[in-house]
């Protein structure tokens, strides 16, 4: 009996390591999805971000890669799916989780960016493709029978942000500084507060039906709206208990912004949040 029990255990042993194998190849594999936004508007996932694509008869206009990885997997399947030349490829922003691996769509694609995100995307050295075109506050890409509108906010979640909408689909897209029934992310990194808030504004009054943000799910303009009075009354909630001498840590135990407990990741950022806007108006407010 006692020599049966060595065998048995290596056999238990080997079924665990290559359960564990299994789950880890598994857990290694990028989420990747093409979906249908509109018309002629696409959306790529990559795990947690998204960019879209829009396809004309010319070929492709293609936004933020995300990384390399999913740039020459994406470049992939638009190659089997639409046998048109990706043409465009415009940069949300300059942040690398976004735009790294541009070089991979840059043999046939014109690199389009903000005029401030090509000081940042050279000065840092961002995994990605240099801008061959930049612009200051609004730029037409035109293709086939389609176009890109692309406008510049204002400072938000960067000084680069910009915004694209593409008319025919009545959709925008519009990546960090946005999202639907979410929190911003964690303690609200890189943010110029007030000009965030009056960007969200312009991002209202723009005219389309359909927002469809760098994270997280696809929603409608009246989303922008919703995000921006989150944004507002956080800030009026820390604000006011900072002017009333009340430290963070009894802040963020204070402020619950209970109209948004059913937003995404409410419990995982709420604090951090609450930590991001503290920051914020210990650097910027002018206080008595």
């Amino acid at each position: 009996m006692k020599r049966m029990i060595r065998p048995v255990l290596a056999a238990a042993l080997a079924a665990v390591m290559t359960l564990g194998a299994g789950l880890a190849l598994a857990q290694s594999q990028p989420t990747r999805a093409i979906t249908r936004i509109a018309g002629d508007l696409y959306r790529f996932q990559n795990n947690f971000h998204y960019s879209v694509f829009l396809v004309t008869p010319e070929g492709i206009i293609v936004t933020d890669p995300i990384n390399s990885e999913a740039a020459t997997w994406l470049k992939g399947e638009l190659a089997k799916r639409f046998s048109v030349p990706v043409k465009y490829l415009i940069y949300s922003h300059n942040h690398a989780d976004h735009i790294a691996g541009g070089e991979v769509f840059a043999d046939t694609a014109t690199v389009v960016a903000h005029v401030n995100a090509m000081a940042h995307i050279a000065g840092e050295g961002r995994p990605t493709a240099i801008p061959d075109i930049t612009f200051a506050d609004r730029m037409t890409v035109a293709l086939g029978d389609k176009r890109v509108e692309l406008s510049y906010l204002g400072k938000n979640h960067s000084d680069d942000s910009i915004v694209m909408l593409f008319p025919d689909e009545r959709a925008v897209y519009a990546v960090d500084f946005v999202t639907v029934d979410r929190l911003p992310y964690r303690d609200m990194p890189n943010s110029y507060l007030e000009d965030w808030i009056e960007s969200l504004k312009r991002l209202e009054a723009m005219d389309f039906d359909i927002l469809t943000p760098g994270h997280g799910k696809v929603g409608k303009r009246a989303d922008a709206g919703a995000h921006r009075r989150y944004v507002e009354e956080l800030r009026a909630e820390v604000l006011s208990r900072m002017q009333a001498g009340i430290p963070l840590e009894q802040i963020q135990a204070e402020v619950t912004m209970e109209a948004y407990k059913d937003w995404g990741a409410y419990d995982k950022w709420l604090k951090l949040n609450v930590a991001g806007m503290y920051r914020n108006l210990t650097v910027y407010r002018r206080g008595n």
